[in-house]
């Protein structure tokens, strides 16, 4: 039994708020039991695979406002799988990366390639973010949107005085569906769906402009050595006929396609990200009025609205997430390889805004019983 049992008034109605992967509504469960009674199985070839997955690219588009000449790439894998597609088929000589936490780390890492010269990479502090510095030779500039793992965001952007040929390359993973953005302003807005398109894992999608079709085009004319399963010029041949190279899973394609149609059909990505906001404020007002709970990322504007950490002082962190684990609030805890004294929350589209009332107000339930 729980060493403290938070009434059932008080408590979400779900109580998943991970940032892994994200929850996701019933509706998308009601209506997969059809598509796997008569799709599951079927070849991602044929057409009615090939038909999803083009209603999925039509989706996507109109969500991200696309301009005319941009396309969306699928993938196997990952976006972890993407940073090593962005190295052997992206990438001409140098990349630069923006580091504020786990992720950018991986993707800086990944870059410094025996055909690269050694990335320029720009470190901040968990909690903060840096600023891109143009340099002449580097055609690659890597960001994540937000970073999953501190919260942090940064807005999409073309830095002024970059060299006209180079490629902005942002990390969307956590952000994707939840964010509005300028698509205009990035040339690949890659990204996993679990996270605010309420999938699961296994896929790379990407909205990709004219000029980095271009420079798919131009790296894979250049004689490089690209493996299959990394090469971006055979995502992209794939996807233009509505698949992918290798067996994707079915269900994580319906599941995204249905969340982008449900965002679609509220109003689309303007929708999503006032909603998103919405909640992160509910989460940030409260840490702000609570006496032992401060915003990790201090700045506003640095500050995500879809991933909200939030510091403790005097009171165990450790402590609330498994005391709210034990009344079935999950899945709250830091991030592991932070190693700081707060509670990490997701504040995905899927969540409707009450829920995080209902659980800022189990967690002051706990604070006054510990």
């Amino acid at each position: 039994m729980a060493q403290i049992v938070i009434p059932e008034n008080l408590k979400p109605l779900d109580g998943r708020f991970g940032c892994g992967p994200s929850r996701m509504r019933a509706e998308q469960f009601d209506a997969f039991g059809e598509f796997a009674r008569t799709h599951m199985g079927t070849s991602h070839r044929q057409a009615p695979i090939k038909a999803l997955v083009g209603e999925l690219k039509a989706g996507l588009l109109e969500m991200f406002s696309a301009p005319e000449g941009y396309e969306i790439l699928l993938g196997n894998g990952g976006a972890s799988a993407f940073w090593d597609v962005a190295t052997h088929s992206l990438a001409l000589k140098k990349g630069q990366a923006l580091v504020h936490g786990e992720f950018g780390s991986k993707f800086a890492k990944i870059l410094d390639t025996p055909w690269l010269d050694a990335p320029t990479v720009i470190n901040a502090e968990p909690g903060s973010r840096g600023e891109f510095a143009p340099e002449a030779d580097v055609d690659l500039y890597v960001y994540p949107h937000n970073e999953t793992s501190t919260g942090v965001v940064t807005h999409v952007h073309r830095p002024a005085g970059i060299s006209e040929d180079a490629l902005m390359l942002t990390d969307a993973t956590s952000a994707a569906g939840g964010i509005d953005f300028d698509p205009t302003q990035t040339d690949v807005y890659y990204f996993a769906p679990q996270k605010n398109l309420a999938s699961d894992g296994g896929l790379w999608i990407a909205l990709a402009s004219p000029k980095a079709i271009e420079r798919i085009e131009r790296v894979n004319a250049s004689g490089r050595y690209i493996p299959n399963i990394l090469s971006a010029k055979l995502a992209l041949d794939n996807s233009r006929d509505n698949f992918t190279l290798n067996t994707p899973a079915l269900a994580t394609l319906f599941f995204t396609n249905n969340q982008v149609q449900w965002i679609n059909g509220n109003g689309g990505l303007k929708w999503a990200d006032a909603r998103t906001k919405q909640s992160s404020k509910i989460l940030f007002d409260w840490a702000e009025r609570t006496e032992v709970t401060t915003p990790f990322v201090v700045n506003p504007d640095h500050r995500s609205q879809v991933v909200a950490t939030i510091d403790f002082e005097g009171v165990d962190a450790n402590q609330i997430a498994a005391i709210l684990r034990e009344n079935g609030i999950v899945d709250t805890d830091s991030y592991r390889k932070l190693g700081k004294n707060q509670l990490r929350i997701a504040t995905f589209v899927s969540t409707e805004p009450s829920e995080f009332e209902a659980l800022t107000a189990s967690i002051d339930y706990v604070l006054e019983r510990i």
